[in-house]
């Protein structure tokens, strides 16, 4: 009885404590975004080298799209003559650093996972979309057009700042409800975890001694398919059992990473080398941010 009255307590203070979050920061991005200046941006992107790579990563990292956001703006910042490697940086980080992952991982995780997981996103964005660039991937874009959803990020904006809030609270709902599911069945999932699952047998498979639980942690996330607000729960949870932070990380960012909707969208505009190029680039990002988190761990 008492482990099933701790294990109810542990879903319903997490639950809340996302929820909050969740709301609160995806306002406040949706409020900043309003007073971005969007051409600026595109001018950014469009620099040369390293540059828009570096600026495509940041806007991406700001930006908490789901998947019928992010390949419409794929295809107008291509179409408008954006780098392709920057545009590559931009479709990386997008899924792997919005604001809303990294405040769950403050909360949840610490500041100091947070900022190293924040640097090794970035920098693997960064050059995974050089190199994507650089091997030719852009000759692997098919020629298609902006179909439906080419207005994104246009929508008319309020001319005053409690209008402007009011919207952003608005689209923070909206998309709340869409995730509600998937955040309470990965607490529900975590819940079960901290309640009942043998801490020795995750020490076992999943521990830190075990050298090989990154890149399989890695190899289940990314077909797996599970959001982060899904994710971020079930591995404190794991983590409170034993399991390394380093396979946690490899989990979280191969779920986040390889969103199906998105990669079934991607098909549509991009050759099947590049989408497997991209999957490639997620279990590279995901194996890479796990050793780092286990070094620094240890």
């Amino acid at each position: 009885m008492n482990t099933l009255l701790e294990t109810v307590k542990y879903f319903i203070f997490i639950t809340a404590e996302l929820t909050v979050l969740f709301l609160g920061i995806s306002t406040l991005v949706a409020l900043m975004l309003m007073y971005l200046p969007q051409e600026k941006i595109k001018r950014y992107m469009a620099g040369k080298g390293i540059f828009g790579n570096l600026v495509g990563a940041l806007i991406g990292s700001l930006t908490p799209f789901c998947a019928c956001s992010t390949i419409p703006l794929t295809l107008g910042f291509l179409e408008i003559g954006i780098p392709f490697g920057a545009v590559m940086s931009f479709v990386i980080s997008s899924p792997l650093m919005n604001p809303i992952i990294l405040t769950m991982m403050v909360v949840l995780m610490g500041m100091k996972a947070a900022l190293v997981y924040l640097f090794v996103t970035f920098i693997c964005a960064v050059i995974f979309g050089v190199i994507l660039e650089k091997i030719g991937g852009g000759k692997l874009v098919k020629n298609v057009r902006i179909k439906s959803g080419g207005n994104a990020g246009k929508e008319e904006i309020p001319d005053t700042f409690r209008d402007k809030l009011i919207l952003s609270f608005q689209k923070a709902l909206g998309d709340f409800r869409e995730v509600l599911v998937y955040l309470l069945i990965g607490v529900g999932i975590g819940a079960a975890i901290y309640g009942y699952l043998p801490g020795d047998f995750v020490l076992k498979f999943a521990g830190p001694d075990n050298p090989l639980a990154i890149p399989v942690a890695a190899a289940i996330g990314v077909p797996l398919y599970i959001r982060a607000e899904t994710a971020i729960p079930i591995g404190l949870a794991l983590m409170q059992k034993g399991m390394s932070v380093g396979a946690v990380i490899a989990l979280i960012i191969g779920g986040a990473g390889m969103a199906i909707p998105e990669m079934s969208m991607l098909a549509g505009i991009f050759k099947k080398k590049l989408v497997a190029a991209i999957v490639a680039v997620i279990f590279l990002t995901a194996v890479t941010g796990g050793y780092i988190f286990n070094a620094i761990a240890a």
